[in-house]
């Protein structure tokens, strides 16, 4: 592979990661809701669940469930089901937000919590799968050695661009969290904005058409 053929797939995957979708809203959600550091673990899980995803498609699984309606609505629903689930639960913690300072053992434990959930939401974006299957193929080079190491490789340089702009989206949502932060009343008021917000994207999961 050249350093043009590379460049190539890098363009591709920005095109693709800097429009705000399922990982990117999840994140700015839970950055609204929980802050800064539960942003970062939840962009963090859903570029592991992103990867493992590439995973499936680079070994055939994905490509097949691609082709499939059934399989590709019961992704978006589970994906859907699961979004609006975290968001109810935004809304209803929405007062007890101030928890976020207490113990570090409380910290480890919210934020190994947000990479789980960070990990299901990646394994069940559409958008990922879309690209994973029909369009990273695309800069395979036969020539070049294993199809499935060469889609791996796209797959890590993807899931580390991914990552970056996940985690940016999160901090600059995390900084306008903490000018509310300064007031119970606004902060609550964000954590339920956060958790609506996960709500909205499960609801637009689920209703979205299947792509061509």
């Amino acid at each position: 592979m050249t350093a043009a053929h590379l460049l190539a797939f890098v363009g591709a995957a920005l095109l693709l990661i800097v429009v705000p979708g399922p990982s990117v809203l999840f994140v700015v959600g839970r950055a609204l809701a929980h802050g800064r550091s539960v942003a970062v673990a939840s962009a963090l899980g859903g570029t592991l669940g992103s990867f493992l995803l590439a995973v499936l498609v680079a070994v055939g699984l994905g490509a097949a469930i691609s082709r499939s309606a059934v399989f590709f609505l019961a992704l978006k629903i589970i994906g859907g089901l699961y979004l609006c689930f975290l968001g109810v639960q935004a809304i209803r913690s929405r007062g007890d937000l101030d928890l976020d300072a207490g113990t570090g053992e409380r910290r480890g434990a919210a934020h190994l919590r947000s990479v789980r959930q960070g990990v299901v939401v990646g394994l069940t974006n559409p958008k990922n799968l879309v690209f994973f299957a029909a369009v990273l193929p695309q800069f395979v080079v036969p020539a070049a050695g294993s199809t499935t190491r060469q889609m791996l490789i796209f797959a890590v340089i993807f899931c580390l661009i991914a990552a970056i702009s996940d985690s940016i989206w999160g901090l600059v949502a995390a900084r306008a969290r903490d000018w509310f932060a300064r007031s119970p009343r606004r902060l609550r008021a964000v954590g339920g904005a956060g958790g609506a917000t996960m709500i909205g994207l499960g609801v637009g999961l689920v209703a979205a058409g299947r792509p061509n």
